[in-house]
């Protein structure tokens, strides 16, 4: 190591600061015998130190986390990121370092630039920042099934339909393509010659708005059908509407065919150069859509982050950490109701923004659309289901997939957000359809929060509404607690989606029931609770009264807990009852499924609790008991 910085860092006996964005502080004295270790998650050999690897062996070294490295006359700074970084050098004439606190001083001024170059690995980046590719193309040439095999699972229908659309709004996921990883966008299909008003029309409209905002496109045909008069239409739609994008053509459906030399001269008419024979039902073709689109990922990449380097935008600890703050998890939210609730609606009214596909039409939504956004600093997952319908015989098709995946979306949700229409609550005048109870019902069964929604209240505006619009407010919440009993104090929420009002009610109401969903209460506060709670509870025969030995939380998500029963007697139904509703009216629990198992402590042989411990341990038995969900073992 140079002895003029050797000087110059026992020079400064101090505290001193030398950093980059985090500013690192040592109050560590250094003499000439220290040595300095760079960090050691670097190949410094690459970059061309290869005279550290001669200073980092001594019995008094020290590691310095601010990233100063030297190597003769060469000072640089380095900042370790979970991409590729490259060394910036400070200078090389060792006057900088003659004057101690001055050379460190000129190494703080002075800033390298973080240079990313190829190769990218895309599963470092978070997703905010990978590259978008929308799958385009007209209707039923296997866009879904392509998406669904990009990010490994099915969760867009698929269904033969030659006459008809089966996905009309933009599905979002992250595609896993070997080792890159990008955001792709499942359309519907694209028919320029149809009015503005018509279902496809509006869904062509939403697709050209999102184009606006993507990187990429795939543009797919059906090798069966050859080139159609459709695909030529589609090619000039996206000129006129993207131009600054090329997009890439695939054959799909071409697992069956013996020679595509044809259909592949036909496709150059797009004039998107050579198309890539794939299959999405079996992954033919994969390996070659994985060469075609990795070039042009890693350059979008390299200069996206090489312009967030040179604007100081550089990607922030948020993105680059493993740690995560547990307060701040992502949330499920799913969105359930009836068909024509305005459940679509409301999605967009959270939004802020025109995602899905909205009209008047009942059933206008198929697929179960998941769309991401920031809510006071939370990550939510919004789920806009399809209409819940009882299955029957007749739904065939997309409406029985339709119905099989809103279920599956109830079941994966955190909090299920049930809508209920005004309008439909004043005519049947009562508040929920038999539908809509086996969905809250459901909900409750499964452990889920729980929050109802009133849609549509600015119908009920007016003088001669005003007398309905008050009684509905009154007694909606009671009627709903009488028909859901298993959960005290359900969140109702009266909005109207179409106006916006109402919006942050409904996120803070379901902010909160997600709080009182995970919340976990200590084991000393719950046996305080417990002897107050029991002397006031009414027992039909005193003498056979349960003796509750020890009562603890054993999970969350929902809060369950278990009592610790004594003797032969246990607690009945009507006790489990009493304690779920005490515990959510002291501890602000409503909207939250409670359960409460009970273990029965036996006696000994004896009749006295058992001498020794052999005798506890051998007089434990496992016994099964039920709870409001399933069957327990303990």
């Amino acid at each position: 190591m140079s002895q003029s910085v050797v000087r110059a860092i026992s020079a400064r006996k101090n505290q001193f600061t030398c950093g980059f964005y985090q500013r690192c502080v040592f109050s560590q004295q250094f003499h000439s015998r220290d040595q300095i270790i760079a960090p050691n998650c670097f190949n410094f050999s690459s970059l061309g130190f290869s005279s550290i690897a001669r200073h980092v062996i001594h019995q008094n070294s020290y590691r310095i986390f601010g990233n100063l490295i030297t190597d003769l006359n060469l000072a640089c700074l380095v900042r370790p990121t979970n991409g590729f970084a490259s060394v910036s050098n400070l200078g090389s004439d060792e006057s900088n370092f003659d004057d101690g606190e001055a050379s460190c001083e000129k190494l703080v001024d002075k800033k390298p630039k973080v240079v990313y170059k190829k190769p990218i690995d895309f599963t470092k980046f978070d997703v905010n920042l990978l590259p978008t590719v929308m799958l385009m193309g007209r209707p039923n040439v296997g866009k879904s099934a392509l998406y669904n095999r990009l990010i490994r699972r099915r969760e867009a229908l698929v269904y033969n339909t030659p006459d008809d659309h089966v996905t009309r709004d933009i599905r979002e996921g992250v595609a896993k393509l070997g080792d890159l990883r990008f955001n792709v966008l499942d359309s519907a299909g694209i028919e320029t010659e149809v009015s503005s008003g018509t279902i496809l029309g509006r869904t062509t409209a939403m697709t050209a708005n999102v184009l606006a905002r993507t990187q990429f496109a795939v543009l797919i045909i059906d090798v069966r059908a050859g080139l159609h008069p459709l695909d030529l239409e589609v090619g000039k739609w996206l000129r006129k509407h993207a131009p600054q994008i090329k997009p890439i053509v695939v054959m799909n459906k071409s697992e069956s065919i013996g020679s595509l030399d044809e259909v592949a001269s036909e496709a150059l008419a797009l004039g998107f150069g050579e198309p890539i024979a794939i299959s999405a039902e079996t992954g033919l073709g994969m390996t070659t859509l994985y060469e075609v689109l990795r070039p042009l990922l890693e350059d979008y990449m390299v200069e996206r982050l090489n312009d967030m380097c040179s604007q100081d935008d550089v990607l922030s600890d948020e993105n680059l950490s493993d740690e995560i703050d547990e307060s701040k998890l992502p949330l499920q939210l799913a969105i359930v109701g009836k068909p024509n609730v305005g459940k679509s609606t409301l999605l967009n009214a959270l939004l802020e923004e025109e995602r899905v596909l909205v009209g008047p039409e009942a059933g206008l939504t198929r697929d179960a659309v998941r769309v991401q956004f920031e809510f006071q600093g939370r990550t939510v997952y919004l789920v806009d289901t399809a209409g819940w319908l009882e299955r029957t015989e007749r739904d065939k098709g997309p409406a029985s997939l339709s119905i099989m995946q809103s279920r599956k979306s109830l079941m994966r949700a955190h909090v299920i957000a049930l809508v209920l229409d005004a309008e439909e609550i004043i005519k049947a005048r009562c508040s929920m359809t038999h539908s809509e109870v086996v969905i809250a019902r459901r909900a409750v069964e499964e452990g889920r929060g729980l929050v109802v929604i009133v849609n549509k209240m600015d119908r009920l505006r007016g003088k001669e509404n005003s007398e309905m619009y008050k009684k509905i407010k009154e007694a909606v919440p009671i009627e709903i607690q009488t028909v859901i009993p298993q959960i005290t104090g359900i969140p109702v929420v009266f909005i109207s989606a179409l106006e916006g009002r109402g919006r942050m009610e409904v996120m803070k109401e379901v902010t909160d029931t997600y709080k009182r969903w995970c919340s976990r209460l200590s084991t000393g506060r719950l046996n305080r609770w417990l002897r107050k709670v029991m002397s006031r509870h009414s027992w039909k025969d005193t003498a056979s009264q349960p003796k509750i030995k020890f009562f603890t939380q054993v999970k969350a998500r929902p809060p369950t807990f278990v009592a610790f029963v004594s003797g032969k007697t246990q607690l009945l139904e009507s006790d489990i009852r009493f304690l779920t509703r005490s515990l959510k009216e002291d501890f602000d629990l409503g909207g939250t499924p409670i359960r409460i198992i009970q273990r029965v402590i036996p006696r000994g042989p004896s009749g006295t609790g058992g001498g020794g411990s052999g005798n506890r341990s051998s007089g434990r038995v496992v016994q099964r008991t039920t709870s409001d969900k399933r069957t327990v073992s303990l």
